[in-house]
């Protein structure tokens, strides 16, 4: 194996960017709200305006 140097780190490409991660986060919050939704659905209040 072999060490690399601090500029041959910085030359290294692929992985996963920021964004990447974001969407799939944000996918996730809102499958989960969808899910939560189906599952336990809250009645409107039926109040007036």
């Amino acid at each position: 194996m072999k060490t690399l140097t601090k500029e041959e780190m910085m030359q290294v490409k692929g992985g996963i960017s920021v964004w990447v991660g974001v969407g799939i986060a944000a996918l996730a919050v809102f499958l989960a709200g969808l899910v939560d939704g189906i599952v336990h659905p809250n009645p409107c209040e039926g109040g007036e305006i």
